[in-house]
């Protein structure tokens, strides 16, 4: 019966000549109710949105008797998590109940003393000025990729969400923890937090239910399982860490050394692993998606990957991309930059009020929901125009989005700590990849974005690959 409650995903998709609308859900149409929105939200979050949603403001509505706040205003974002930050820098039940079995107390999930303890070591291992020492990974990984991609027939059909996931895992893997984990460790990882992904409810009932730090998640055997293939490969590196089998350049390295020179981190070996698996999961799943949305992108605007092919040959020729050549590969930046606008990796920001506060002209409630959705805000007319169309161009020449109008690795204090690290990846990865090869959308797939922990397309991205110099 319920179900029956629950709209079906309408999927908007158009491409004419040199105009590109890539695939998002249409706008909800659907009649109001509480029930039917929550079993719609639960289903897909990126399709209860009306088109005025997307719009410059502030709403507020109950759900069950929960305030949800909805904040889609550059002013008021900046207001949330800037001037306001530690009243709402809690993440939601939501979150917290989703991640905490994966990543325990991890940055990523943790406020208050924990939080303001650790974000100082995490700023200093992925630090922008650390980029050098972890390029070098970068390129030698994307490029191992392309000679792999290079022994596959002309035209054969992959999935790129899973070859982009064990690009980037590697990557991660060689940078966090210092050596290889090997393709099946990757592939652990991967299919782990996919599969953790899939079983992880969308809506934490017993917040909405009055219940403010929501309702354990069920540990069942197969989350359990999940989790356990990667915890295992996490712990034995932070152990071989400990024991000084660790590689000196690598991130857990920092970490442990930070350790053993200030004792009081109490960083001990489950608190390391939190750290590790925090870093590892961040870094490696939303390039990921990133890197994948990218080929989707590209595939049907052909005429923007001509313009990144030209690039990549004047600037780089036969040679491989480096990451020195990263400022002058100004198209493939503005891909990227425009793939997360598009596309952003974590298309909701959720907070818990702690006190009585007031957004904008909305009162808000201790213990309200506060929402701010980089899939509204990137796609609100107001700060970008043509904003639903694919325009990388907009990020060149200087391009610049308004303040707190352009958000896909979170903002103030929260800022994601890698952004650095993830946005250089992904531009390098690209232009590598770029340089020998064309990826088509594989012919029949239906490209449909879904929101779980982070956005990814809905059963992944079946692609076929095609060698440039074979042309």
């Amino acid at each position: 019966m319920f179900f029956s409650l629950r709209q079906s995903t309408r999927i908007v998709e158009k491409l004419r000549k040199k105009s590109f609308e890539p695939a998002r859900a249409a706008y909800y149409k659907g009649k109001p109710g509480t029930l039917r929105l929550m079993l719609q939200a639960r289903h897909d979050f990126l399709s209860v949105w009306r088109k005025n949603d997307y719009t410059d403001r502030v709403t507020s509505m109950k759900l069950l008797g929960r305030q949800i706040v909805v904040v889609n205003s550059p002013d008021a974002i900046r207001y949330v998590v800037a001037k306001r930050h530690e009243n709402f820098e809690r993440k939601t039940p939501q979150m917290r109940r989703a991640l905490e079995f994966l990543l325990g107390d991890g940055l990523f999930i943790s406020d208050g003393e924990t939080w303001k303890q650790r974000r100082p070591l995490v700023n200093d291992i992925v630090h922008k000025n650390r980029l050098p020492m972890f390029g070098k990974i970068m390129e030698n990984t994307a490029t191992e990729l392309a000679e792999r991609w290079s022994t596959i027939p002309e035209g054969t059909t992959v999935n790129a969400l899973y070859e982009m996931a064990g690009l980037t895992a590697e990557i991660i893997a060689r940078s966090v923890f210092g050596n290889d984990i090997g393709e099946d460790g990757a592939n652990a990882v991967t299919e782990g937090f996919e599969s953790y992904q899939s079983l992880i409810d969308s809506i934490n009932i017993g917040y909405f239910l009055g219940f403010d730090e929501g309702l354990p998640v069920l540990r069942t055997p197969k989350l359990r399982r999940s989790v356990s293939r990667i915890h295992g490969i996490i712990d034995k590196v932070v152990e071989d860490h400990l024991a000084g089998r660790g590689d000196d350049n690598s991130m857990v390295e920092l970490l442990v050394r930070r350790q053993q020179r200030n004792p009081e981190l109490k960083l001990d070996v489950v608190a390391l692993r939190n750290e590790a698996a925090t870093i590892f999961m961040a870094g490696h799943e939303t390039t990921a998606a990133t890197l994948t949305w990218a080929w989707y992108l590209l595939s049907k605007a052909q005429w923007v990957e001509q313009a990144i092919h030209k690039e990549i040959d004047r600037v780089c020729g036969k040679r491989v991309p480096t990451l020195d050549d990263i400022p002058n590969l100004e198209w493939c930046r503005a891909v990227i930059e425009e793939t997360l606008r598009l596309y952003p990796p974590v298309p909701i920001l959720a907070r818990q009020a702690k006190e009585a506060d007031r957004i904008g002209d909305i009162d808000v409630k201790p213990a309200s929901l506060i929402l701010i959705v980089p899939w509204l805000l990137h796609r609100t007319e107001a700060f970008f125009k043509d904003a639903h169309l694919f325009k990388p161009e907009r990020f060149m020449k200087g391009g610049k989005a308004i303040p707190y109008s352009y958000i896909p690795f979170a903002s103030g204090p929260r800022v994601c700590p890698g952004l650095q690290f993830g946005l250089n990846e992904a531009i390098l990865c690209l232009a590598i990849l770029a340089q020998k090869f064309r990826v088509r959308v594989a012919e029949g797939a239906h490209v449909e974005p879904q929101c779980r922990l982070t956005l990814r397309p809905r059963g992944g991205l079946p692609v076929t690959l095609h060698r440039r110099d074979k042309e």
